[in-house]
């Protein structure tokens, strides 16, 4: 389902003015990273696609719903929402248990609830700790039980908040899989990231943030191919595209398969 922000403003109750009026589109099953630096308004905009937050003027919907008339228990059946910190998320005695709580909190039948938890904990290769206490895993594999309580949801939206911060490399990876098989299956998959290289190689939309407003919005290509307005946002393109750039490429670059490519061209 389409994603709709139309005009969008947010004032904090304290004046700091976080978006100033943003519209956009996100079609079903797109892959879309947003960057900029922090303070841009990237977490502030994402909020209002699950009603955590409610716009200070304009209009968010999802599919056909209005976010200002749903709570975000309703809004949870469509958008799910995994926080920077799994330790916000997380509360149940077992991981199990954990990854059950969305399906059965939005009414599922106990046979898809099954169905659900045992596909989440296997695309997380979680399925061996099913009964650990989520506080007796490693940060990383709690990041792990975050992502899998949200896929176990099937929510047709997913929003990763910063999620390789605090992660070593093979659970890079692994987060990479899990977004690659949502991907896959049709579902639209939106990250906020610092990690420029991480959303170059998983995401074929990026819109760049700055100071509540967008500023750059397209594929990825494009849009890390312009190094001098990324750089008002304190973001560097990839190593790969900065690279290709200084080898004078004539395409921006941005995977291996893509440098490689433009190398024997």
């Amino acid at each position: 389902m389409n994603i709709t922000i139309s005009n969008l403003h947010f004032t904090y109750p304290n004046g700091v003015q976080a978006l100033r009026g943003i519209s956009l589109t996100i079609e079903p099953g797109e892959q879309v990273g947003i960057v900029g630096q922090n303070g841009a308004g990237k977490t502030t905009l994402v909020r209002h696609f699950n009603g955590l937050l409610q716009p200070t003027s304009g209009m968010v919907t999802i599919g056909d719903w209005d976010t200002r008339k749903y709570s975000v228990a309703k809004l949870a059946s469509r958008v799910g929402y995994v926080f920077q910190n799994p330790d916000e998320q997380l509360f149940s005695r077992d991981v199990k248990t954990e990854v059950a709580f969305g399906p059965r909190n939005l009414g599922y039948s106990s046979e898809q609830i099954q169905s659900q938890v045992n596909e989440a904990l296997a695309m997380t290769e979680l399925s061996d700790k099913t009964e650990t206490n989520p506080y007796d895993l490693s940060p990383t594999w709690r990041k792990m039980v975050a992502i899998a309580s949200v896929i176990a949801m099937d929510t047709p939206i997913v929003i990763f908040d910063e999620p390789t911060t605090g992660q070593d490399a093979a659970n890079i990876a692994r987060i990479a899989n899990v977004i690659k098989t949502l991907r896959e299956r049709g579902r639209t998959v939106i990250t906020i990231t610092h990690d420029i290289d991480f959303c170059a190689e998983n995401f074929e939309r990026v819109i760049a943030m700055s100071q509540g407003r967008i500023l750059l919005d397209g594929s990825a290509n494009e849009v890390l191919g312009q190094e001098d307005i990324l750089a008002t946002t304190y973001v560097d393109p990839p190593q790969l595209t900065r690279l290709g750039k200084r080898l004078r490429f004539k395409k921006t670059v941005r995977t291996e398969e893509e440098f490689l490519a433009a190398l024997r061209g």
